[in-house]
């Protein structure tokens, strides 16, 4: 844009950055008209579930995702543009400006474009993987394929030839007109400073772009968060766009694909379809799953009478209360994780960590089940998930939405509930404080249709370790920051079941309790591979007695829970999950991990923890007797039972490999 500014003579001004702002709403434009494209080329796989207003939700939900693609490829052309540079010859520049501009955005609409044809064939947006895909076609061969596409959708190549044009002819400055701008004494001093006060603007707003948003609980957004907006995993073709895709998916590995042994021989050994052998009736209990934050064992008063020469007190007296006298827990109980977003699939999905976390990768857009949807669909129970952070905050949202929760709480709805204070309650950086949040929880699930099934995700454990100002000395500091965090979620969870206790639901409800991941560990017992996983894992039911206990020989972890829920009401459908019951007797209980140490896993059963790196097994240990794994009997543990040991776990790994690549992680499609 120019500008006439009233100095001694009146001189042409330009502005870069509305030109610039013109520009990103060409590209915007450019992208949503692929966006319809996609949808029209792919209609038959949305006509008569996709309604108008569904489908321009869709569209604006994809505007975050265009928004930081976008700021992505665009990110030199701004760069080029705000840069305080006094050139004398700035028709020349800005020539090699639009030469950028238009072959960025170009290479971006094709790949989108693209898409169009190539996501039936996939069912979902193109990935970095696309390039291991077609890495062993010869380029003769890749030629033919693509001018065949081309040819074949002829009408997807006029659309980029006008896009490509669009692009050209509407950015701004028009070059030829630069020759009319002079820069002289104030008039230039006046471009410097607005130069580097845009760029100072733009540089943060970029970088959040980028992010998918600006707060501290927001983590910078991934394919997996297109989720949050979809009714079915199909719709987030609409929502996406490839580059996006890509650019998230740049340095991720695709999920190997060994091959130990045969199918059949991997199923005998662990068969993750879990087929109905109950004949009793179906208990259609409410089912409430607790995930602490950072909530290890080393933290507990209970698992840990024996450290410290039996002093050890913990920071949790009501949950070591609960487990005392009330609740069934497990001596040898494991996280399949290291991290929240990999807490959350093992917990509530049965799908543990291999490699890399699943919410991370293209296979977070996979068909998948869960407790929900499991419970939703085949025995329509409501279904609710709770967390106090900020909407979308961890992509929580996204994945409960996946897994077949139907209403989802978070910061928002808890601010528009009129019986609490709104932010008065937030803890200033992730979210409200665990008290408030959990007396929210027990209210609404008070309001809701039973059966239900609801799930709770903490929060006041996390970094920075702040409590309310209230309890500034109520709580023991501890040995670390997060102790006295601990203290305060264990206070807010007695209160939480003391309001909840007096509520009818209570009585024929199912609690599970559990943590995300360990955190602060410091006793040596704890700071190993194995006890780097150590979480409480707690079944709690108050009308039925005979769920008590303390078991110190089973071997249990996350991913056993989903099962065991299932198997508790007498679930009579077939499901897909990487655990097993843990009231079975039959099963063969074990527990794998990913160890980012390592880059390799290790392995849980009877009396060895297995150390393997994918190839073979490294070390052995017997863990129940040698907590801090100092004593490597690999060489000397009977070779049977290594053998045995190893094709169960390589049965495991196998078959979860298989079926994220294959998109084969439900049985209700």
């Amino acid at each position: 844009m120019y500008f006439c500014i009233a100095m001694k003579r009146k001189e042409p001004y330009h502005i870069p950055i509305f030109d610039l702002a013109i520009d990103l709403l060409l590209v915007y434009a450019a992208y949503t008209l692929c966006r319809l494209a996609f949808l029209l080329t792919n209609w038959a796989l949305y006509a008569g579930t996709l309604s108008l207003g569904h489908a321009l939700s869709l569209f604006c939900a994809g505007l975050r995702f265009d928004t930081s693609a976008i700021l992505y490829t665009n990110a030199i052309v701004l760069l080029l543009v705000l840069l305080p540079l006094h050139l004398k010859e700035r028709t020349g520049y800005y020539r090699f400006v639009r030469w950028i501009f238009v072959i960025v955005n170009a290479i971006a609409l094709s790949a989108n474009l693209a898409d169009c044809v190539y996501f039936p064939y996939t069912g979902k947006r193109t990935t970095t993987s696309v390039f291991a895909e077609f890495s062993h076609e010869g380029a003769g061969n890749l030629t033919k394929i693509f001018m065949g596409q081309m040819l074949s959708h002829w009408y997807l190549v006029v659309l980029f030839v006008v896009l490509v044009c669009g692009l050209w002819w509407g950015f701004r400055p028009k070059p030829k007109r630069l020759s009319e701008v002079r820069f002289r004494g104030r008039t230039l001093f006046m471009y410097y400073v607005i130069q580097v006060l845009s760029l100072c603007l733009v540089i943060p707003l970029t970088i959040g772009g980028m992010r998918g948003g600006f707060t501290h609980a927001v983590r910078p957004i991934t394919i997996s968060n297109a989720n949050q907006y979809a009714a079915q995993p199909a719709e987030t073709g609409i929502i996406l766009n490839t580059p996006f895709s890509i650019f998230r998916t740049l340095g991720k590995r695709p999920f190997p694909s060994p091959h130990y042994m045969s199918q059949a021989e991997a199923e005998a050994f662990f068969n993750p379809l879990h087929q109905p052998t109950d004949t009793a009736q179906f208990t259609p209990k409410n089912v409430v799953v607790i995930i602490l934050e950072s909530f290890g064992k080393q933290h507990f008063g209970f698992y840990n009478r024996s450290l410290r020469n039996g002093t050890y007190q913990g920071y949790t007296p009501f949950l070591d209360s609960l487990i005392t006298h009330k609740a069934l827990t497990y001596q040898y109980s494991y996280a399949n994780g290291r991290k929240s977003i990999e807490g959350m699939p093992s917990v509530l999905s049965a799908l543990p960590n291999y490699v890399e976390p699943l919410f991370l990768t293209p296979a977070s857009l996979n068909h998948m089940s869960g407790i929900a949807r499991e419970l939703r669909e085949k025995k329509g129970y409501t279904t609710a998930f709770f967390h106090g952070a900020e909407n979308g905050s961890m992509g929580f949202q996204a994945f409960a939405n996946t897994t077949g929760f139907e209403h989802y709480y978070g910061r928002t709805e808890y601010n528009r509930s009129p019986r609490h204070n709104g932010d008065e309650d937030f803890d200033g950086i992730w979210a409200i404080w665990d008290e408030e949040f959990l007396q929210y929880y027990v209210e609404e699930m008070s309001t809701m249709k039973e059966p239900f099934m609801t799930a709770v995700f903490t929060a006041s454990s996390h970094d920075p370790f702040a409590l309310p100002k209230r309890y500034a000395n109520r709580f023991p500091k501890g040995e670390r920051p997060l102790q006295q965090c601990i203290a305060y979620t264990d206070y807010a969870l007695g209160r939480f079941f003391e309001t909840a206790s007096q509520e009818p639901w209570y009585n024929h409800t199912l609690f599970v309790i559990t943590a995300d991941h360990t955190s602060n560990n410091i006793d040596p017992c704890y700071t190993t591979s194995l006890g780097s996983y150590c979480v409480p894992i707690i079944l709690y039911a108050p009308g039925e007695a005979n769920l008590h206990g303390y078991d110190t020989e089973r071997i249990v972890q996350q991913t056993d829970i989903m099962p065991t829920v299932l198997s508790l009401l007498h679930y009579d459908h077939p499901y897909i999950a990487f655990g097993t019951d843990m009231l079975s007797t039959t099963a063969h209980p074990f527990a794998l991990h990913w160890v980012p140490e390592f880059s390799g896993y290790q392995y849980v059963e009877d009396n060895y923890l297995l150390q393997f790196d994918g190839t073979d097994v490294t070390a052995a240990y017997r863990f129940r007797t040698d907590s801090l794994l100092n004593d490597n009997v690999l060489n000397t543990m009977p070779k049977d039972t290594l053998h045995l040991l190893e094709r169960r776990m390589k049965s495991v790994i196998q078959q979860y490999m298989q079926r994220m690549n294959g998109d084969s992680l439900c049985v209700c499609l």
